[in-house]
């Protein structure tokens, strides 16, 4: 996705064309000036929110589990994943502020092509990085569950780590077409700006869209779906030996949390898609739509900073990372506290049985 391009303003002379900004990306139906409040001050507003709370958000989750853990962070395959999430997200809201920058300027671009390449790349690397380790999440999950003895030989961080560089490999090879035509784009008056510019828009711009859809959120829903399903069967149809009750307690809580991240990944990200797609029928889409589809780019780009907030709200043991890395001196209560509500999770477990 392009939030550049998706923002730029229309050139007078804007056609079908290679050569006019309405047609720079897939990401971005055609940009009108419209309301000034809006474009200099709400929608900067929400994408400066966003940066801010998920910069703080994400620094403090690598911080917890990094302190936790004292800087063996890959001792723990569930954490592996989780360090790499927050830093795909905080890498790309590092760079929310020059796209903000942009849009406050009417979408000119003062940064250069290298920055406008670079900038665009992190953008469609955070969607494609995270899906890509979302998938990986839920497999390691599904493992983890339905076959927990077989899978020990592979749920191993250094086999977790191995398999995060390969995605981070793929997500670089996937983003192909943004390294290829991310550039700066001429706008009458002597500025440009930066998008994404296919060579053939006509063409091109059906299949690129299809391209994302299909790679970055089609094809990881499939999987993701058919593994938490196939985990919840076993989970609510298995029955677990008392001496195993707490490892399938533990299981569940990080299960759980997974769950919920991936399932704030596809709602955050759904709207933008069908929009997206929808895009595909209009030649001409209407004020009303560029207001949705901004709109639907907001809630994509939140996403990047509301897993921590699902860590804090499900995930108990983040939650004691998150104290014992401010005050540790509060280990002992915590664990107490934890020892008391494992024991009650596990009589209610055994009462369920």
């Amino acid at each position: 996705m392009d939030l550049q391009a998706s923002l730029l303003p229309p050139g007078p002379n804007a056609s079908n064309t290679s050569e006019g900004p309405d047609n720079l990306t897939s990401a971005g139906p055609p940009r009108r000036t419209g309301n000034v409040s809006y474009i200099n001050i709400i929608m900067p507003s929400v994408f400066g929110t966003i940066c801010l709370l998920g910069i703080i958000g994400n620094s403090t989750v690598i911080f917890a589990v990094v302190k936790k853990s004292k800087l063996h962070w890959c001792s723990n395959v569930p954490d592996i994943f989780i360090i790499n999430l927050s830093v795909v997200d905080l890498l790309f809201l590092l760079g929310m502020p020059f796209m903000i920058h942009q849009l406050m300027g009417n979408g000119v671009w003062h940064f250069g092509e290298t920055m406008c390449t670079l900038i665009t790349a992190m953008d469609a690397n955070s969607q494609f990085t995270s899906t890509y380790i979302l998938t990986a999440m839920a497999i390691d999950r599904y493992l983890a569950t339905v076959h927990p003895i077989s899978s020990t030989k592979f749920r191993k961080p250094s086999v977790a780590t191995l398999v995060i560089c390969l995605l981070w490999a793929l997500s670089f090879i996937s983003i192909t077409p943004v390294w290829l035509y991310a550039r700066l784009i001429p706008f009458p008056g002597g500025t440009v700006g930066c998008g994404i510019r296919l060579p053939n828009p006509d063409t091109d711009l059906y299949w690129f869209t299809l391209y994302q859809f299909f790679l970055a959120f089609a094809l990881p829903f499939v999987v993701i779906t058919a593994a938490y399903v196939r985990i919840l069967q076993r989970m609510m149809s298995s029955v677990a030996p008392a001496s195993q009750r707490s490892i399938r307690l533990r299981t569940k809580r990080v299960t759980r949390t997974a769950i919920a991240i991936c399932l704030v990944f596809f709602v955050c990200w759904a709207p933008y898609y069908v929009l997206q797609l929808t895009q595909l029928s209009i030649s001409r889409p209407t004020l009303t739509f560029v207001y949705l589809y901004n709109a639907a780019i907001s809630l994509g780009y939140a996403n990047s900073c509301l897993n921590p907030f699902v860590y804090i709200v499900l995930c108990e043991t983040f939650r004691k990372r998150l104290v014992l890395s401010v005050k540790p001196a509060a280990q002992g209560q915590l664990r107490a506290v934890s020892n008391a509500q494992t024991a009650d999770e596990e009589r209610t477990e055994s009462k369920g049985t």
